[in-house]
């Protein structure tokens, strides 16, 4: 009798069904093994929320993403498009956090960027958090490696530009962080989504003394996305050599993310963000871009990861577009 592999014992965490004339975007996935140069887009985990000011199980988001991928085909009927056929996902794994002492977290998040970076100039960082806390940490460790100036877009109902004092560094603060530690520069900054009863008058005062370019909901709904995107990419073309995208979920309406430790009304609608995201992807000064603050144990059916997943691969879409 035969000791191999039964035929109908299969891998753990393969999906359960399989069509052969249905490609799986879990397939673009292929694991690093540490040696091969990284030359294009990377999955990277991100796995902490202890630092969020509000209660979030986002660290667990990374391994639901993975998961998702089995989800979703590679190809977008819009444009009759194989993404097997432009992508290259390598997923790098996950940073390994310290249990309790989150600034020794932070290390490591910004040392383990630097260091893979520096080994891989052409890689192409996709973060998936964890919590917005983690953009100082991934900015920091980029900045150190990258030649030339970085701006960021960001997507997000709130400013994130908190003082440290009255919490020490949060979710809530890592672009104060950032421009305080001279990384980012305000006028190198754009923050897309901004909206009524999430932020306060200081802090949006903050953001214009900075120099912050802000377009908020309002901003969003009389000029649409892509005229907005278009001034987002304008105002920093000529001012930096990268740019760096930013996406905290709660940026969209709670009807569309439940799965966010801030919801609220009022946002952007999903179309509307993966719409920026397939814009954006075509722009050849893109370094990175992290997806933050989705929490998974409060999620329903994993509506708000599988916001996430689209966020990747409408990214990736893009970027196949240049081809």
């Amino acid at each position: 009798m035969s000791r191999g592999r039964p035929p109908y014992l299969q891998t753990a965490g393969n999906p359960p069904f399989i069509d052969r004339h249905y490609p799986k975007a879990a397939e673009l996935l292929r694991s690093w093994d540490g040696e091969e140069e990284l030359t294009g887009t990377t999955l990277i985990g991100v796995p902490i929320s202890k630092p969020s000011i509000s209660h979030s199980g986002a660290s667990f988001t990374p391994g639901v993403v993975r998961k998702l991928l089995q989800s979703y085909s590679t190809y977008a009927v819009e444009d009759e498009v194989d993404l097997r056929e432009s992508a290259n996902l390598m997923d790098a794994g996950d940073i390994y956090m310290h249990a309790t002492d989150i600034k020794e977290s932070y290390r490591r998040m910004e040392e383990t960027v630097a260091s893979l970076l520096a080994g891989n100039k052409e890689c192409v960082p996709l973060f998936i958090g964890g919590d917005h806390s983690i953009t100082f940490s991934t900015l920091s460790g980029m900045s150190q490696v990258k030649q030339g100036k970085i701006g960021v877009i960001q997507f997000d109902a709130h400013h994130d530009l908190r003082n440290t004092d009255d919490g020490g560094p949060t979710n809530g603060t890592p672009f104060r962080r950032l421009l305080e530690a001279g990384v980012l520069q305000g006028d190198h900054l754009v923050q897309i989504g901004i909206r009524n009863y999430s932020n306060s008058s200081y802090y949006h005062q903050y953001a214009k003394e900075n120099g912050v370019k802000v377009f908020t909901m309002g901003d969003l709904k009389n000029n649409g996305i892509a005229d907005v995107i278009r001034e987002s990419v304008d105002h920093l073309r000529g001012k930096v050599e990268y740019l760096y995208l930013s996406i905290d979920i709660d940026v969209l309406d709670q009807a569309f993310a439940p799965g966010c430790p801030a919801i609220g009304p009022g946002g952007m609608t999903s179309d509307q963000l993966l719409e920026a995201i397939y814009l954006l992807g075509k722009e050849d000064k893109v370094c990175g871009l992290d997806i933050v603050e989705i929490d998974p144990t409060i999620d329903f059916r994993d509506m708000t990861s599988r916001v996430a997943v689209h966020c990747l691969l409408e990214f990736l879409r893009g970027r196949g577009s240049k081809r």
